[in-house]
């Protein structure tokens, strides 16, 4: 408001002044010329009138002469005001037409709207700073889940391409500098309802000046950053960043679990998929054999060191290996790798696997062209640096695509839409290989060739009314009898229980005997149709009544009554 105020002033003062000159010059004059009544006799017009007249005057509406009609020499002077008002007011609306044009007027009109906006907002909401390639994803996955999103981003065309997005929920926009605090304070961040702060910019100081003003002025915020520096993850660490992710370090880590555990890594893409997707098949790496590396920049550092703890034998291929580093105890080649006496040289023909890394799309895609050639059977791994080339990675047939953008996406869409999915992926990890493919076949056989619907249930009045008052009346409602069909207690549903938390305690695929209670969280899989109505008996007394006891008694007095008339027993109240 202050800077809308600021611009007016500056620009119309001289208008303003102007104007206020020849009215006072106009209406001065008026007075001080007599006139003469019918009478014939002299008389001053006061300042009141002269002011009316001039008023009416100048505007072009003419009521006429007042109160008597004017000598010449009053008439003689208003010909003079008049002109002088009328160019006083296209000078006037001129100036304020050019300022509404204006385009610093126009923003500080829209982020004074916008900061109105957020103030007015009624459910909680994420603070997105950046909508590149990865915040426009999460974007769209948070309003799919009927979420709220706010977005600040330095590019205005970005901005504008948010408004023609087709988000099933409005997300309000601000075209400014999210390393401001003055902005972000605009957008919420001090807002009660402000569930967390998200910082994915492409530039890792931005995000870390975001993550500094967000925990300085709200340190109970929850603060989640992107960042693909190991000495940018250390500072924001420091002060107590709460999530950081590096698409680099996630992926190599990604990598090495799909080769030593592919049912592990199928059924974490499986359970953080989007709802419809298909089910993809698992990835299956060579786990032994010469793996080549073309690229030793951020990615291929990860890369080297995730596969190297796995033990296998790796050559790398790196055309400015004195700007990149060179690694310990792998063979160097140098070269892009775009060359087949480069590959040759890296022994593509008897590579079990190929990992193509570079910062260049057109290089990864001919490597990976140029490979194939030499090497059909070769298990091929290639990074996709920009989403509009996607049909050409499509095309190319590699068997993992990876993609910074959405990996951070992915990462963070789980992380704030489903927190318990978060906890039940690191708690798999401890798990047996036997153990994990056990439950990717129960996946499997539940949901019918598309990822299943995922989602959490927290056992309090508002989420699970049903079971606070059965427990509050002597019930013992265990995660068996709850997963029971409230239309056919016979059957059950197509869920999944895949996480059981109570106070301090976490247990996986929790056994049906498991007794549910007020305060208890569940993280539960299946099929959409399970999920809704898993909700009757969460919310629905005598729907959790009926799948505890078999017994579905009338409720309210008519059903009462009607009951009694058939079956006069079964209309007695108890």
């Amino acid at each position: 408001m202050d800077n809308v105020a600021f611009l007016i002033f500056r620009r119309m003062r001289a208008p303003l002044i102007v104007l206020i000159i020849i009215y006072s010059v106009s209406v001065m004059g008026l007075v001080l010329i007599p006139g003469q009544d019918a009478a014939g006799n002299l008389w001053h017009m006061d300042f009141f009138h002269a002011f009316y007249f001039f008023s009416y005057t100048a505007t072009t509406i003419g009521f006429g002469e007042i109160p008597y009609a004017f000598t010449d020499a009053q008439r003689a002077w208003v010909t003079i005001a008049i002109y002088l008002t009328v160019v006083g007011w296209f000078y006037s609306i001129g100036t304020l037409i050019a300022l509404l044009q204006d385009k610093t007027f126009q923003h500080s009109l829209a982020e004074l709207r916008f900061a109105r906006r957020i103030r007015r907002m009624r459910e909680p909401f994420y603070l997105v700073c950046g909508y590149g390639e990865t915040g426009s994803a999460l974007v769209q996955a948070i309003t799919d889940g009927n979420r709220h999103a706010v977005v600040i981003d330095q590019r205005q065309e970005r901005v504008d391409l948010l408004q023609l997005e087709n988000l099933r929920e409005y997300v309000p926009a601000l075209h400014g500098d999210a390393r401001r605090p003055h902005h972000l304070l605009e957008a919420g961040l001090k807002h009660p309802l402000c569930a967390a702060v998200v910082a994915l910019t492409d530039v890792n100081e931005t995000n870390l000046k975001i993550a500094i003003a967000a925990k300085l002025m709200h340190p109970e915020v929850k603060v989640v950053c992107r960042a693909d520096s190991h000495e940018v993850e250390a500072n924001m660490a420091s002060f107590g960043t709460d999530f950081i992710y590096d698409p680099f370090d996630i992926f190599g880590a990604y990598l090495a679990m799909a080769i030593a555990t592919p049912c592990l890594t199928l059924m974490r893409d499986w359970l953080s998929g989007l709802q419809g997707e298909p089910l993809h098949d698992p990835h299956m790496p060579p786990a032994a054999g010469l793996w080549i590396l073309c690229g030793y920049g951020r990615f291929g550092k990860a890369i080297a060191a995730n596969l190297g703890a796995r033990g296998l034998d790796l050559v790398l291929v790196e055309a400015a290996p004195e700007l990149t580093g060179k690694p310990e105890g792998i063979p160097l080649i140098l070269g892009w790798g775009t060359e087949a006496h480069t590959l040759e040289q890296a022994g593509v023909r008897r590579a079990m696997g190929l990992v193509v890394g570079t910062h260049n799309d057109a290089n990864n895609l001919s490597i990976v062209m140029t490979a194939r050639t030499l090497n059909p059977n070769l298990f091929i791994v290639v990074r996709e640096n920009h989403k509009d080339n996607e049909e050409l990675f499509r095309a190319v047939g590699a068997d993992i695509v990876m993609h910074p953008s959405t990996i951070i996406a992915d990462r963070i869409r789980v992380l704030l839409v489903t927190p318990l999915l978060t906890e039940f992926e690191q708690l798999v990890r401890f798990q047996d290989h036997a153990w994990s493919c056990e439950l990717v076949s129960r996946i499997l056989a539940l949901v019918d060739h598309h990822v299943p619907d995922v989602w959490e249930v927290a056992c309090d009045d508002e989420n699970a009314h049903a079971i606070c008052v059965m427990t509050g009346q002597g019930a013992a409602i265990t995660l068996g009898a709850l997963l029971r069909d409230p239309r056919d207690r016979d059957q059950t549903l197509p869920i999944i229980p895949l996480l059981l938390v109570q106070g301090e305690g976490r247990e996986l695929l929790p056994s049906e005997d498991r007794r549910i209670g007020p305060g208890d969280r569940l993280l539960l899989c299946g099929r959409p149709q399970g999920r809704s109505r898993l909700g009757w008996s969460l919310q629905n007394v005598h729907s959790l009544n009926y799948v505890l006891t078999g017994a579905s008694s009338p409720e309210g007095t008519l059903w009462h009554w009607l009951a009694g008339r058939i079956n006069p027993a079964a209309g007695q109240r108890v």
